[in-house]
């Protein structure tokens, strides 16, 4: 009987993610097991909440890692902070942002929805001014929209969020550690993103994190959380109680690969990290518009690391993706919702923004749309 692990092809993850892994990650994802209550795993999640603080630019202290891929992150972050019957506003630009809808509704919050074309940013303004219009208890957005490749201004929207007396529950899971984010100068609330995007290592797990008015929230709830497993108050007896408290088994290899993911990061500095990813960003679209194509979004509001390019008139998006990912060994993403068979999502992120990448990409794009 063959193995079907050898018959697994190395790919270069040029999609919405995952994005390609460095070396160094896979390294430490092979190191040995331990337990998850081991004074040594302990320790290492000590490092991992210190480093994903300053990954974040924040200080909360309810800063952890979910043992669960990012929409863990999204259920935990609505489970914990949302009550029934709660009002919400949700900024809908985009596939994801609709999916906090979804997810907020489920647990019974009111929810109301402001909206804006796909393709184009949340206008602070018009939050403002819905705001004035009505009473809050929650604001919520997609920072960097998966669907559409739109980098909202959550820097613009959070203070106004702050000044309504609302919490701002953002949406990081394709923008961090790739775009300039500053949880407390910004006036987040809760944060929710992922390991396999931006922060460059595999898929498994959510880094969350709670601004202290939220956490006091959370405490003076009404009734228990209704989700045992994503439930902050049992979470943060393991991750910072004296002694830790035993709550779930943690996967530690898959720490030990997080944590050595954002040293990478925090060696090469956060700031030029995002920088890395502007600068490939823009040799990417300077090589598409070389073959005759563009993006989606305008300029200012592009996601750097997540582009959707036009899919030019004639040519069938799915053969290119296919022999894309059949003869080259590089996987690039389709469009979502009322964006399907309109784009494609090239993403730059993490290990795979380089410009080797962009080119490798770019020549086979060239052979494909040539003929």
């Amino acid at each position: 009987m063959s193995n079907l692990l050898d018959t697994i092809d190395s790919v270069l993850l040029m999609g919405p993610g995952p994005s390609s892994v460095n070396p160094k990650v896979y390294q430490a994802l092979a190191k040995s097991t331990i337990g998850h209550l081991d004074p040594q795993f302990l320790g290492l999640m000590d490092g991992l909440k210190e480093s994903l603080r300053k990954v974040m630019y924040t200080k909360n202290e309810a800063t952890i890692t979910l043992s669960g891929t990012g929409s863990s992150g999204m259920e935990a972050v609505m489970t914990n902070l949302i009550e029934d019957g709660e009002p919400m506003l949700v900024a809908v630009n985009g596939y994801f942002s609709e999916r906090l809808v979804e997810v907020a509704s489920r647990l019974g919050a009111q929810v109301d929805k402001i909206e804006f074309p796909w393709g184009k940013p949340v206008d602070p303004s018009e939050v403002a001014k819905k705001l004035k219009e009505k009473s809050y208890k929650f604001v919520s957005m997609v920072h960097g929209e998966t669907s559409t490749g739109v980098l909202n201004p959550i820097k613009e929207v959070g203070p106004i969020v702050r000044a309504a007396g609302a919490y701002f529950i953002v949406d990081a899971v394709t923008s961090l550690g790739a775009n300039e984010l500053h949880v407390d100068d910004w006036c987040v609330d809760a944060l929710y993103s992922c390991s396999q995007k931006g922060l460059g290592c595999p898929s498994g797990l959510s880094p969350v994190t709670f601004s202290a008015r939220a956490m006091e929230k959370i405490a003076a709830r009404k009734k228990k959380v209704p989700n045992f497993y994503l439930d902050m108050t049992l979470l943060m007896k393991y991750w910072s109680g004296t002694p830790r408290g035993y709550h779930h088994t943690a996967p530690a290899n898959m720490y030990y690969a997080f944590y050595e993911a954002l040293a990478l990061i925090l060696e090469e500095g956060v700031e030029n990290v995002c920088a890395r990813h502007k600068e490939v960003h823009e040799y990417l679209v300077a090589g598409l518009e070389k073959l005759g194509l563009s993006l989606l979004v305008e300029k200012p509001w592009r996601l750097p690391n997540l582009n959707t390019v036009l899919i030019p008139q004639g040519i069938e998006e799915a053969a290119v993706r296919k022999e894309l990912r059949q003869t080259y060994k590089i996987e690039v993403g389709a469009g979502l919702g009322s964006l399907a068979g309109k784009i494609w999502r090239i993403g730059i992120m993490g290990h795979t923004a380089r410009k080797e990448n962009v080119d490798t990409l770019l020549a086979a794009l060239k052979k494909i749309l040539g003929r």
